[in-house]
């Protein structure tokens, strides 16, 4: 396999899957795109009654291993619609109210896409009262003058709102959106799908490619189908923080570098010997990565899939991302390829056989 693994028809499928609204509750669409660039590569498909998609390459085996990242995107509700017009949002996922204004957004209604802003008042009216955004202060302006002209539209409470930002490389190798926590993550499994077809690997286990939905507001995907799938191992990919951008305490964040690779997390819900055996795959096959420590939770699906099932062994490889949560997130091409090889690499090596017991 080359060094280079992303082509440019993967890249394409990139940029079709991040640019196409996900949010947390509504990531069908996108679960679609998914599934059609990943069918050629496995075996069967399942999806559940939330969404959830599963690849599967030897369904029928019986020593079952998950590969899994989350599909859904922060975004943001409808909540209050003025009397003028004007329309007051609850969040959908920890969507951040300080980078909201003057951002463009799309309210997704029955009737179609209805365009909006985040206004903000003027510098000059702000001189004596410098006040930060809010949840109390950030509205939309959809250009209307009232709440029936509002409705008329199509617009109520519960629809759900993205911002329209979309994707783009820059420097030539970094990937730069919104979404990229954590569809970037489906991106890699996707990849790691293509690799073990084109490269004809027969594998002795059943590989579940897992996109698990609603993860931004308690890992709800991972647990549904952690309980349906009933694995013997889980490995996780997700975001953590790149911490080396400015207004970053690297005592409280720890020591993470884009283009450094990917992370590797310690922690009560990653299995230690399944760790080791990555770790081992990556200095077998010279992929470099990086460590991180996780307090009580990973605070990603490795814990739902951790704790299911009595208990399955799982670990968690991130990528790290800078402005996490923000319309630009950034990641280093370098890291998201070094992360779909460790686990590309991790699934070829692995028997069933192998003991994951701390016993044995």
């Amino acid at each position: 396999m080359s060094k280079k693994i992303i082509n440019k028809q993967s890249e394409k499928f990139l940029q079709t899957y991040l640019n196409n609204p996900s949010p947390t509750g509504f990531e069908s669409e996108g679960q679609k795109i998914w599934m059609d660039y990943v069918r050629p590569y496995v075996d069967k498909f399942e999806t559940d009654a939330y969404g959830t998609a599963v690849g599967i390459i030897n369904p029928d085996a019986p020593f079952r291993v998950v590969i899994e990242a989350h599909a859904d995107e922060i975004s943001w509700f409808v909540h209050y619609i003025t009397k003028d017009g004007f329309i007051y949002v609850r969040r959908n996922g920890g969507s951040d109210h300080q980078i909201a204004p003057s951002k463009r957004v799309n309210i997704h209604t029955s009737k179609g896409i209805v365009k909006a802003i985040f206004g903000w008042p003027a510098i000059h009216t702000r001189h004596e009262k410098e006040e930060a955004p809010s949840m109390k202060n950030i509205c939309l302006d959809l250009g209307c003058t009232t709440k029936e002209e509002v409705e008329a539209l199509g617009v109520h409470v519960g629809c759900v709102i993205t911002y329209e930002d979309e994707f783009m490389v820059m420097n030539g190798n970094r990937y730069v959106g919104r979404a990229l926590d954590n569809r970037m993550g489906g991106f890699m499994i996707a990849e790691v799908a293509r690799l073990l077809k084109e490269n004809k690997v027969k594998l002795p286990f059943g590989l579940y490619i897992v996109n698990a939905v609603q993860e931004e507001v308690g890992l709800r995907g991972a647990e549904m189908i952690a309980n349906r799938i009933k694995p013997n191992l889980a490995i996780v990919t997700d975001v953590c923080h790149d911490t080396q951008t400015p207004m970053i305490n690297k005592i409280e964040q720890g020591d993470l570098s884009s283009g450094k690779g990917p992370v590797l997390t310690y922690g009560p819900a990653v299995h230690n010997k399944l760790l080791a055996y990555i770790i081992e795959t990556a200095e077998k096959e010279k992929i470099d990565f990086q460590r991180a420590a996780a307090s009580r939770a990973t605070g990603t699906d490795t814990d739902a899939f951790a704790y299911s099932n009595d208990g399955v062994p799982s670990a968690l490889i991130s990528l790290p991302l800078r402005y996490m949560h923000t319309t630009v997130e950034m990641c280093h091409r370098d890291d998201v390829e070094g992360t779909i090889s460790l686990i590309y690499n991790s699934l070829k090596r692995l028997k069933p056989t192998r003991s994951f017991s701390y016993f044995d």
